[in-house]
């Protein structure tokens, strides 16, 4: 008799599995900021991902030498984990084909992500993939470089899910401030930060919508950075709703201090995590069968809940018992 599945293969047989991506991406304009992002996620250990701003972090008329910077900075030893992506300009400028043309040229092996903003369409979007793709294509690179999309418009909202269909789309992220302005002062500012982000039902129906849809697809939905930088705890609080109340799996952080709280927020506590560990155990043994344990029914449903469990907590770098690195994550 051969040995149990991995989880991955017993338990997501024609479904979409959500890629497991880092809790925390550190958004870095300034070359400054740049090279203390990279030593901080070093330092780390990779448990976050860095997003090198061509967009808002770019001065005015030096868009090609700011991405040609990001270019050098993406192969500089520094960038140890291969955990470092772009965001570019909007797709209707003309700046966005020569950010990618820059980094894929000049990257094109080592960039994790190319985060796309003010997405307006479902069509604005495939047109964008398409010219990614075109842009490998010339530069010979054959490998799919993931497009995370910025859900911040009233089109882009409204064809959320078109868009979460769409190739090489691995990640939706929300884009308050943007959203929250498209309105014209019908919502009011003060939902542009805590409690009313959470609160107000245009915004938290918008949130709810683009994590369905990311979901649905098998994609990672990302929250909205948190502008409060005085306040000790906010970016943690606002992680720790996002993940409980709206199903978000990462968000953004724009300060080192919001780094650690963000990744905290989205770790699974340790009596979740050792529940989860024992389950699986006992799941594996039965080959996926259905179990009793702690006198509750489990089977391939809850096995599935509880794997995520276990991937999240070993992204985020919580140490998981030797058995179940053996069994799970040790190679075959």
């Amino acid at each position: 008799m051969t040995g149990p599945q991995h989880p991955d293969q017993a338990l997501f047989a024609g479904e979409a599995e959500v890629p497991a991506l880092a809790a925390c991406d550190h958004y870095a304009g300034s070359e400054r900021f740049m090279r203390k992002a990279l030593e901080l996620q070093a330092a780390r250990g990779g448990a976050f991902d860095v997003t090198l701003d061509l967009e808002d972090g770019a001065p005015v008329g030096r868009e090609r030498e700011h991405a040609e910077l990001a270019v050098a900075l993406l192969n500089d030893p520094l960038n140890r984990h291969g955990a470092v992506g772009v965001r570019v300009h909007e797709a209707a400028s003309k700046e966005a084909r020569l950010d990618l043309q820059t980094v894929v040229r000049g990257a094109g092996r080592r960039v994790a992500y190319v985060t796309l903003p003010k997405a307006t369409s479902a069509r604005q979007v495939a047109e964008f993939v398409n010219l990614l793709q075109g842009v490998c294509a010339e530069a010979g690179v054959a490998r799919e470089i993931p497009v995370h999309v910025l859900i911040e418009t009233h089109g882009g909202l409204a064809d959320v899910f078109r868009i979460a269909a769409l190739p090489w789309v691995r990640a939706l992220e929300f884009g308050l401030m943007d959203f929250v302005s498209a309105h014209q002062g019908a919502i009011p500012e003060a939902a542009m930060r805590s409690p009313g982000q959470f609160e107000h039902a245009l915004v938290a129906r918008a949130k709810a919508r683009m994590v369905g849809a990311a979901l649905a697809k098998g994609l990672v939905p990302v929250h909205n950075v948190t502008v409060d930088l005085a306040t000790p705890g906010a970016a943690g609080s606002d992680a720790r709703r996002a993940r409980r109340d709206f199903g978000f799996l990462r968000m953004w952080s724009i300060h080192p201090a919001q780094i650690e709280p963000i990744l905290a927020a989205f770790s699974p506590e340790p009596a979740e995590v050792e529940r989860a560990a024992e389950l699986l155990l006992a799941a594996s043994a039965a080959h996926w069968a259905p179990v009793r344990h702690a006198d509750t029914l489990h089977d391939r449903a809850s096995y599935r809940y509880h794997w995520q469990v276990l991937r999240r907590a070993r992204r985020a770098g919580v140490a998981l018992p030797d058995e179940i690195e053996r069994a799970f994550f040790s190679p075959a």
